[in-house]
């Protein structure tokens, strides 16, 4: 895949977002689909309320059309098995936060879909994954990054896989909480795959995906930046977080998808650590979690928490590339 094929891949989905975000997002308001922002919240957040969400279905359909496109320009057919197996991840994760969305903006219930319910959804789609996976060889083995080394977890790998799809959708739908933070995350995370991809040989397809997820994550950040215009909502956070986890599988990164998505990671974490430390000792180790509010809560701008991060980010993703590139 050449750089002119890059450039396409990245440009065609943000120009599909920079194109219609200016019709969808007054859409979207006439509708009242506002976001209502949780009373626990950081006080600052309350002027959020009433700002569109469920703005993910840009991304969504500007990844899929930018995909579809791209895909048969560069290998002269519409759909193959990887590009269905990547997108049905992508589409289901997505179609089951856009129910979440419109329960909570539209019938007005903030919880949106039970716990119960948001998982039994999230292990169909995983389910469905695994024996789409099956089609072709699948491989059980877990490769050390840098190294020739790996871990077979034989039978034990379609419960790894979802584990891993349902793991990566939740830890970018909790780290879904300021002003482009997981638009700018997920561009840095999807470009690193997309590098990685480009440099393994016989991985067109899903080089394809990456980048065209970059270029729909850059155009909807011009709408999500502080201030935020809109936000993506579940429907753009369990998506993108579903991708990660399929991009990872099928790349066999599964180990280093760790270091691509390390503040996912660490967000879940602080989550994970305040309910434990809270619920053992009565105590809470940050002054809210996920730990971006932590950040917030201790007098720092959105703005800084939301750039530290990205930097976390970068270089994070820049120690992925280096190890799986260059070593």
């Amino acid at each position: 895949m050449d750089l002119l094929y890059i450039i396409a891949s990245i440009l065609v989905s943000f120009l599909i977002v920079v194109v219609s975000a200016p019709m969808i997002i007054p859409f979207l308001r006439r509708l009242k689909f506002g976001q209502s922002i949780r009373e626990e919240g950081p006080k600052s957040h309350q002027k959020k309320t009433g700002t569109p969400t469920m703005g993910g279905v840009m991304i969504i359909v500007s990844v899929v059309l930018g995909s579809v496109i791209l895909h048969y320009l560069v290998l002269g057919q519409f759909f193959s098995h990887t590009l269905l197996l990547l997108l049905t991840v992508f589409v289901g994760f997505g179609l089951l936060g856009f129910i979440d969305d419109f329960i909570k903006v539209v019938l007005k219930r903030n919880l949106g879909l039970t716990s119960k319910q948001k998982l039994i959804g999230q292990l169909f789609v995983s389910v469905l994954f695994y024996f789409m996976l099956l089609r072709g060889e699948v491989d059980t083995r877990l490769i050390i990054p840098g190294t020739e080394l790996f871990l077979d977890v034989s039978f034990l790998y379609p419960l790894f896989i979802v584990i891993l799809l349902v793991g990566a959708s939740n830890a970018v739908n909790l780290t879904d909480g300021l002003d482009g933070l997981v638009g700018g995350l997920g561009t840095v995370s999807f470009l690193t795959f997309g590098i990685i991809a480009v440099t393994m040989s016989g991985y067109p397809v899903e080089s394809i995906v990456s980048f065209s997820v970059v270029g729909g994550l850059l155009g909807f950040l011009i709408f999500n930046a502080h201030p935020a215009k809109v936000f993506m909502g579940d429907t753009g956070s369990l998506a993108l977080g579903g991708l990660l986890g399929a991009l990872a599988i099928v790349l066999k990164l599964e180990i280093l998808l760790v270091l691509i998505g390390f503040v996912f990671v660490a967000e879940t974490l602080s989550v994970m650590i305040q309910v434990i430390s809270f619920k053992t000792r009565g105590k809470r180790v940050f002054l809210m979690s996920p730990i971006h509010h932590h950040f917030e809560l201790k007098g720092w701008s959105e703005w800084r928490v939301v750039v530290s991060f990205w930097f976390i980010g970068i270089v994070a993703s820049l120690l992925a590339i280096l190890i799986q590139v260059v070593l």
